[in-house]
C-alpha cells in the first residue's frame, strides 16, 4: 500500500524540531522506492520491498523500551500496519502492553518463545517490534532474519550485556546482522555519569531475574562491580539444604 509521503516529511520536519530523527519511511508503490527517514537529517533510498533490521540495546533504565514505543507510533501514523511481541516471562507492568520506565504504553501480544512470532504475525504486518529480546533464545535471530527477507521492518530492543558485564545474547547476535543499531546510556546512580552497565543489588544466581528499581540500577564504568552478584554454581546443593556460597567483590582497577 501506497503511504502518502508527507505524511513521513510532517514527521521528520517533527523530528528536527525535537532534535531526534523520526525512524519513519514512505513508499511509492509506481517507482517500488522507499524512502528511509533515519536520522534527523539523513535519508537513504531503499529499492524494491527490501526489509532491514533495527536493534535498539543498552543497560536497564537508558530508555530501549520508550524508543521502541517512539519509533512504533510514528509507524502507526505512517499508516503502517504494526505487530509488537513481548516475553510472557515479563509481567512487570501487565501481560498485554509494553511499558517503558517512563509509563509509556503500547499494546502488545504475549509470547513464551520466539517462534510464536511467526504463528501469531499477521501477514499484512510490515512493521514488527520485539521488546526484551534478551529473555528470548538464539532462535531470535533468525526469525527477525527471515522476517526482514520477507521484506518486513523488525525493530528489536533488549540488553546488550548482562548484570556481570558479559553480552546478552540474542542482542550481540542480532546486532551484527542489523542494518541500524542504537546503544543508548543511562546515567549512573552513584556519579551521575553515562551508564552503560546494569548492576544487580539482590541476591540471586540466576541470569535471568525480572525485576526493576527493585533489583537494578544503573551504573557507570567505574562504579559497576561486576562481583558483587556472581552466577551461583552449586545452585544444585542448595536443593539438599546446603547454603550456596557468595564471591566476594572483586576490587575494580
Amino acid at each position: 500500500m501506497a503511504v502518502d509521503c508527507q505524511v513521513t516529511c510532517d514527521l521528520l520536519a517533527l523530528a528536527v524540531v525535537e532534535g531526534r530523527g523520526c525512524h519513519g519511511l514512505c513508499y511509492d508503490s509506481a517507482s517500488q522506492t522507499t524512502i528511509v527517514h533515519s536520522g534527523v537529517f539523513g535519508m537513504d533510498t531503499v529499492k524494491g520491498n527490501m526489509g532491514w533490521i533495527e536493534v535498539v540495546c543498552g543497560p536497564m533504565f537508558c530508555g530501549k523500551s520508550e524508543e521502541l514505543i517512539r519509533r512504533l507510533r510514528r509507524a502507526q501514523i505512517a499508516r503502517q500496519r504494526v505487530q509488537v511481541f513481548k516475553p510472557a516471562i515479563d509481567n512487570r507492568y501487565g501481560e498485554t502492553e509494553i511499558v517503558s520506565h517512563s509509563e509509556l504504553r503500547l499494546t502488545a501480544v504475549n509470547i513464551s518463545e520466539a517462534g510464536e512470532i511467526l504463528e501469531k504475525l499477521d501477514p499484512r504486518t510490515s512493521v514488527i517490534g520485539v521488546d526484551e529480546a534478551q529473555f528470548f533464545g538464539p532462535e531470535l535471530v533468525e526469525i527477525c532474519e527471515r522476517l526482514a527477507n520477507l521484506g518486513k521492518r523488525v525493530i528489536v530492543a533488549g540488553l546488550d550485556t548482562d548484570y556481570r558485564g558479559v553480552p546478552f545474547e540474542p542482542v550481540p547476535e542480532l546486532m551484527t546482522v542489523a542494518e541500524e543499531v542504537t546503544k543508548l546510556l543511562a546515567i549512573c546512580v552513584k556519579c551521575g555519569n553515562p551508564a552503560k552497565h546494569t548492576q544487580r543489588t539482590v541476591q540471586s544466581g540466576e541470569r535471568i531475574l525480572v525485576g526493576a528499581t527493585d533489583a537494578y540500577e544503573a551504573r557507570c564504568r567505574l562504579c559497576f562491580d561486576p562481583g558483587v552478584i556472581e552466577p551461583n554454581l552449586f545452585a544444585g546443593k542448595e536443593e539438599d539444604g546446603d547454603e550456596a556460597p557468595v564471591s566476594e567483590s572483586k576490587a575494580q582497577p
